[in-house]
């Protein structure tokens, strides 16, 4: 594991990106009240614009997601969400150079030609990466037994599984590349117009389905106008960003350099292992719930899964936003100011979380029959609901925690905790599904959570603060 630091800034003219110091004890440094007063106004600034940008795009899933269950039925819209779920188990994919990338640009901000390099490097990068996928995409999907993993017995729906699994696999693999536009727009200070962009894939990807639908194309078509619009609009946002709007950082062929891209492999590996290890843990739940108990119940899952996905969205958002402005205080030895920023996100999320939560445990099965309609409300008992909501806030909670730590690169706390967690859970999950149907899922969850990533969580924020290396 590479070593973190409690000043972990690379040097800003290097070609190669420069890995955290060793770390050493630094007698934090006292801000000035100007100085504090200034980064709390960016905070509170980037993640009020941030919601409001983000939360144009909401509607867009809520009304996509009864839609397409009408339309594709309980199997096939199953089908594709336990293979959405396997989709997100593959963040990974981009080698970590997304996160690394992000910690790079921030320390290049008045340096355009080196920002063009580090750019180009790790596009290029991930092109090759892409590629490569795609080529094994072709060769292991039709030797694989789709049908009898996720336990599909509609003959419709099984003749399409190949195709389908495809369709999202190769969506998400070229939008590998592409998706590096938004950690850019962030290491840039323009999470405004990030999240924009988010919000217009959202309402693309709405309006080409209801569309589709509307038609009466394929279900193969409607699904296609869902997870092709992603990588489209990142496509346009990076062709207007780097062609229309800022040609200053933007990539080219003879930009890439050999010695800057593994630098960014040196400095993004560090987050790999994390990152497998979280993805799989959180996106286990459909391809488990189809596994044991049908592609049908897990359809029905996704849906209740969809509607405290909402919190997720929150959570992840905010924590983008104070990610950056953490790893800078800490850089000057602003620890104070990182420790009152820590207890006032856990207390905004834990009370916003929670309020909502309480909220969706109490009317969320009305929500289901406005929202979706035609699910019996035995097929998802209160109890995973408030199972769900429980999650949902140990999640919140945490959360700003393991920003602290991820603003350093301290990693190896959390990794311990994902792959304890994955390990505990899993099995937990199966024996509960096989014993409790769905109610068991959440539980299971949250027990393991408690038992794992909390210590691990609490620790590693411990360690980031005192500027104790990992071993």
């Amino acid at each position: 594991m590479t070593r973190a630091a409690s000043r972990p800034a690379p040097e800003p003219l290097a070609p190669v990106a420069a890995v955290p110091a060793a770390a050493t004890t630094v007698a934090p440094a006292a801000p000035t009240s100007a100085a504090s007063k200034d980064r709390d106004r960016t905070v509170t600034v980037g993640i009020a614009a941030a919601m409001v940008a983000k939360g144009i795009g909401l509607a867009a899933p809520l009304v996509i997601t009864p839609a397409c269950f009408r339309f594709l039925g309980d199997q096939r819209y199953g089908l594709w969400m336990a293979i959405t779920a396997l989709t997100g188990m593959a963040w990974f994919a981009d080698l970590g150079l997304g996160n690394g990338l992000l910690t790079r640009l921030s320390h290049l901000a008045d340096d355009p030609r080196q920002q063009a390099r580090e750019i180009s490097s790790a596009v290029a990068t991930l092109g090759v990466v892409a590629v490569a996928l795609l080529a094994g995409l072709v060769l292991v999907v039709p030797v694989v037994p789709w049908n009898a993993l996720f336990n599909v017995s509609d003959p419709g729906v099984a003749a399409e599984a190949s195709a389908l699994i495809l369709l999202c696999f190769g969506a998400f693999v070229v939008n590998i590349p592409l998706s590096l536009i938004q950690r850019i727009q962030y290491a840039r200070g323009q999470v405004v117009q990030s999240n924009i962009w988010q919000s217009a894939g959202a309402l693309a990807a709405m309006a080409a389905v209801l569309a589709a639908i509307a038609a009466g194309w394929r279900p193969l078509a409607v699904i296609a106008c869902a997870v092709l619009a992603v990588p489209v609009t990142n496509l346009l946002n990076c062709v207007t960003y780097f062609w229309l709007q800022d040609r200053g950082p933007r990539p080219g062929p003879k930009l890439v350099h050999r010695a800057t891209a593994v630098g960014l492999l040196r400095l993004g590996l560090r987050f790999f292992a994390l990152t497998t290890m979280s993805a799989i843990a959180l996106n286990v739940d459909s391809p488990l719930v189809a596994n044991v108990l049908g592609p049908t119940a897990a359809a029905h899952y996704a849906v209740v899964g969809k509607l405290f996905g909402v919190l997720s969205i929150f959570v992840g958002l905010v924590g983008m936003t104070v990610w950056p402005v953490n790893g800078a205080a800490l850089a000057r030895g602003e620890v104070a100011w990182v420790r009152r920023n820590t207890r006032r996100m856990v207390l905004l999320y834990g009370v916003i979380v929670g309020a909502v939560g309480m909220v969706l445990v109490g009317y969320g099965h009305r929500l289901i029959d406005l929202w979706v309609g035609g699910i019996d409300r035995t097929e998802i008992p209160v109890t995973v609901l408030i199972g769900l909501a429980i999650w949902s806030l140990l999640i919140a909670v945490t959360s700003p925690l393991i920003l602290v730590q991820n603003s350093i690169g301290l990693l190896r706390p959390q990794f311990v905790g994902w792959a304890t967690f994955l390990l505990l859970a899993t099995a937990l999950k199966i024996w509960a599904l096989r014993e409790f149907g769905l109610a068991g899922l959440p539980a299971a969850a949250c027990v393991a959570y408690v038992l794992t990533m909390g210590p691990a969580a609490l620790v590693g924020y411990r360690r980031a603060l005192s500027g104790v290396e990992p071993t």
